[in-house]
């Protein structure tokens, strides 16, 4: 039976890579920050299947206690400060935790077991302001945001280990994947959480920024066994996991309302635009430019070539079924706020 460590196993994308590597009959340990409070997150339905260890990837001695319970064969790094916006906020701690703690988990793998495969989570955000379009393995990077620029350490320093010791150390540079189970902070998530709360009539509209952004949206379910396919490859090498194709904020949001029944109309431009309820001519959606990014990215998309053809990966989701899950899940969950409310 294999072992495999994950680190922020409770978000979305671990979560997702739990089941899986379940499902094959790994023995999976997943790490845990020190709460006053225990939050499984997304892997709740499935906690009594995984073994938990509490560390923090700022504290390389936590990480090498984990490894020495665990004796992980695969370790994948899905621990992050992963949303954007936020890391203009608190980017030393972005640094510390997706620069900093990729070395530090490195490092436990090293002096415990340097046998062991790791994985470590990049982004398309690497990309930032793009070089080449679409963007594959070889595209010089260009990140626009602390976050970009902290993954892109965490990239480096794994290539650099990789090269330096000899170990099994790659990344998947993953672009932007979503799912039933992403952060509410997200822009996708919020959409179709909006979008619900507007159809139950909890909400008047939603507030967006750039719906001009383009960015390659998949599916996380499918993003993970990329990841687990990239240990199970004879030489460590890294990928771009993507789906070729780009869709606007705006025509994501147009989705996310159509899936809930709502046709709706675009109007005016910038920051003056807005979108309205076909059939009411309410306005649903408002851009606000408090939502805007310092520094925008406004075009990700990927070349996926090199992880279909090596690694045999192919995406199962398509774009509008994972709009119409989100906003199916997001219609539930609010059905059952208003329930629980009106007891």
């Amino acid at each position: 039976m294999k072992r495999a460590l994950i680190t922020g196993v409770n978000g979305q994308d671990g979560s997702y890579l739990a089941e899986l590597l379940l499902e094959n009959g790994y023995e999976v340990y997943g790490l845990m920050r020190r709460k006053s409070v225990v939050d499984y997150g997304n892997v709740e339905h499935i906690k009594d299947k995984i073994n938990f260890i509490y560390a923090d990837m700022q504290d390389v001695v936590s990480l090498i206690r984990a490894m020495r319970i665990s004796q992980a064969d695969e370790v994948y790094n899905l621990a992050a400060q992963s949303f954007v916006a936020t890391s203009w906020d608190t980017p030393c701690t972005t640094a510390d935790i997706d620069a900093v703690g990729v070395t530090n988990m490195l490092e436990a793998i090293r002096v415990v077991k340097p046998e062991a495969k790791f994985y470590q989570a990049s982004t398309s955000e690497m990309f930032g302001k793009v070089q080449a379009i679409p963007q594959t393995e070889t595209t010089p990077f260009y990140p626009r945001s602390p976050y970009g620029v902290a993954k892109l350490y965490g990239y480096w320093i794994t290539k650099n280990y990789r090269e330096s010791y000899d170990m099994y150390a790659c990344s998947g540079i993953l672009f932007n994947h979503e799912s039933e189970r992403r952060g509410l902070e997200f822009v996708t998530r919020k959409i179709t959480n909006s979008v619900a709360r507007i159809k139950l009539g909890l909400l008047d509209h939603v507030e967006l920024g750039n719906l001009d952004a383009k960015r390659d949206w998949g599916h996380s379910k499918d993003y993970v066994k990329a990841m687990w396919l990239i240990l199970q490859q004879d030489k460590p090498e890294d990928y771009v996991v993507a789906t070729g194709t780009t869709i606007t904020v705006r025509d994501f949001a147009k989705a996310a309302f159509k899936a809930a029944g709502i046709e709706v109309e675009f109007e005016g431009s910038g920051v003056d635009e807005i979108a309205k309820d076909k059939a009411t001519g309410k306005v649903v959606l408002k851009v606000n430019p408090k939502f805007f990014r310092p520094a925008e990215v406004e075009l990700l998309v990927g070349d996926p070539s090199k992880a279909e053809k090596e690694l045999g990966w192919v995406r199962e989701i398509s774009f509008d079924e994972m709009v119409e899950r989100m906003v199916a899940n997001d219609l539930k969950l609010v059905e059952k706020e208003i329930k629980s409310a009106n007891l």
